[in-house]
């Protein structure tokens, strides 16, 4: 949020043209950015990312997470955890910016199921009219499509998208 926020404000940028991008932790980033500051972007790239974090520990490998993300059964941290976890921080009416969500539907490590609620919620809150997708890898776990093939398919659509909101011409 700061180094967008001093882009924007030594006139590098605008927030029409500044799109973000993450994956994994990457993804809560991205998901935590645009949540808090949605004014801040035009678009938004974000890969099988953890955004429940107040449910987290209770899906797939989540428990193994606990010492780094801390817990949400724990009233101390819960104070910190609900502060910040992108799927809470959903708010109904906010513009949100266009997002592309790329989830796998066999990700061991991150459940699906963060990308998929917190695409709903986006869906279903904006007051932008700015396009809210969602991508799905089949038989692909958390790096994405095992082949060549997938990967590039994969970049090239997400390419294609921030390019389309960001206004870039192609060519």
């Amino acid at each position: 949020i700061a180094a967008a926020q001093h882009l924007i404000d030594g006139g590098y940028t605008s927030p029409r043209r500044l799109s973000i991008v993450g994956g994994s932790n990457g993804g809560l980033l991205v998901g935590a950015a645009m949540t808090q500051r949605p004014e801040l972007f035009q678009a938004v790239g974000c890969h099988v990312p953890l955004l429940d974090m107040v449910r987290y520990h209770l899906f797939g490998s989540g428990k193994t997470w606990i010492s780094e993300y801390g817990s949400a059964d724990d009233p101390e941290q819960f104070k910190a955890i609900i502060a910040y976890s992108p799927y809470q921080k959903v708010k109904k009416g906010s513009a949100y910016p266009a997002m592309i969500m790329m989830s796998a539907d066999s990700d061991d490590r991150v459940d699906p199921m963060h990308a998929r609620k917190f695409t709903a919620a986006i869906q279903y809150a904006t007051s932008s009219h700015r396009p809210v997708l969602f991508r799905l890898e089949t038989n692909a776990g958390h790096g994405g499509g095992d082949m060549v093939k997938k990967q590039v398919e994969a970049t090239i659509d997400e390419f294609a998208f921030l390019m389309q909101q960001l206004g870039m011409d192609p060519k």
